[in-house]
């Protein structure tokens, strides 16, 4: 699975967002979400959640993912 590359813009409210999904394997036989926030053009910040298989961290992707359309990111 590739990163997800999400972004908010709204100009009349100076709100240009984006936040990033990826999955990556540990060196510890498990898997992480790499979940990275913040606006455009600027360090974002980053949270990693580790999951015991691939599985788990994919539907936790993919709880985030709809989540954040259901705010607006596109």
């Amino acid at each position: 699975m590739t990163a997800i590359m999400l972004t908010r813009v709204d100009t009349r409210r100076n709100m240009a967002r984006f936040y990033k999904l990826d999955i990556q394997p540990t060196l510890f036989n498990e898997w992480s979400l790499i979940r990275e926030w913040g606006r455009i053009g600027r360090a974002g910040a980053v949270r990693t959640e580790v999951h015991k298989t691939r599985g788990r961290a994919e539907i936790a992707l993919i709880a985030r993912w709809t989540g954040k359309l259901k705010r607006g990111y596109r």
